[in-house]
């Protein structure tokens, strides 16, 4: 597996659960860490990703909420989700990608975050 996510959970409306994603037996070098999500009956979408020169970009939905952080040497991302809303509930999903060649796009397995009072 080259991509291992954990830290999904239940947590109440106003909780905090942090992700973290192991991409270090992944590829690596001008790459972009990202988390997904996919609720559902809805399309994947992207919550948060940063590069490796440290640009982040974030979903309009999560701005001030959630913080994206990397490890370049252990070529690692976590996710630290403060505020949860309802609306937070799905399977996040780890991705390591580069666009530039060697392209690569590779994805973890998914840990389910679930919102509930």
């Amino acid at each position: 597996v080259q991509l291992q996510a954990s830290g999904g959970g239940l947590v109440q409306p106003g909780g905090s659960l942090r992700l973290s994603c192991d991409a270090s037996k992944s590829l690596r070098g001008a790459n972009t860490l990202g988390w997904y999500r996919q609720a559902p009956g809805k399309r994947r979408e992207l919550v948060a990703s940063v590069t490796s020169g440290g640009t982040t970009r974030y979903a309009d939905s999560v701005k001030g909420r959630f913080t994206i952080s990397r490890d370049n040497r252990k070529n690692t991302v976590d996710l630290q989700m403060n505020s949860l809303q309802l609306e937070d509930t799905g399977v996040y999903y780890c991705n390591n990608k580069r666009s530039v060649t060697p392209v690569f796009d590779y994805w973890g397995q998914g840990t389910q975050v679930t919102v509930s009072s």
